[in-house]
């Protein structure tokens, strides 16, 4: 439900639910107007039936929501509900873990370094902007922003905004 309301809100849709029902018919609508809202349903169910011991299932959920939507989140990645995926196109693998109200835009990666065995942690309320990679262990701290194609590999501290290659803050 929390990833309803955040897409609904980010579209400039009616966020809010009158019903159990309502919500329920908002969530079907918005995952068959939107890809990588179906594939972030397919993950939380892949997630879910996993730590269930569900046998096959999870990786035909994983299958589908890379096939359906050009998303792939990795077994364990650790998404807060609350997160809005603008559109497809979205890889994110390691040992990662992301807020609630992040923001990912297309394709965006988030994953390990060479070598390194952490991968990143997206705090809340993060936007990340379109091809921005977001690399090793390292921490974007809440409110920040990382701009288009930026490459991030240092922490990034809260309310900041970094853009270039290796990413730098600006303003």
């Amino acid at each position: 439900m929390a990833d309803a309301k955040v897409s609904l809100r980010y579209r400039g849709e009616r966020h809010e639910f009158s019903s159990r029902v309502d919500a329920l018919a908002q969530i079907a609508r918005l995952a068959w107007v939107s890809d990588a809202f179906l594939a972030q349903i397919l993950y939380r169910a892949k997630a879910r039936m996993q730590t269930r011991g569900v046998p096959l299932l999870p990786r035909l959920a994983h299958h589908l929501a890379m096939s359906l939507g050009q998303v792939s989140i990795g077994d364990p990645v650790v998404v807060q509900p609350g997160v809005y995926l603008v559109h497809g196109q979205v890889v994110v693998d390691g040992l990662v873990q992301i807020g609630s109200g992040v923001v990912l835009a297309p394709f965006v990666t988030i994953g390990l370094r060479a070598g390194d065995y952490e991968g990143p942690r997206i705090e809340d309320e993060v936007r990340i902007g379109t091809g921005a990679r977001v690399i090793g262990p390292v921490r974007v701290g809440a409110a920040a922003t990382v701009g288009a194609n930026s490459v991030v590999v240092e922490d990034v501290p809260a309310g900041t905004t970094v853009v270039g290659v290796p990413a730098r803050p600006v303003g």
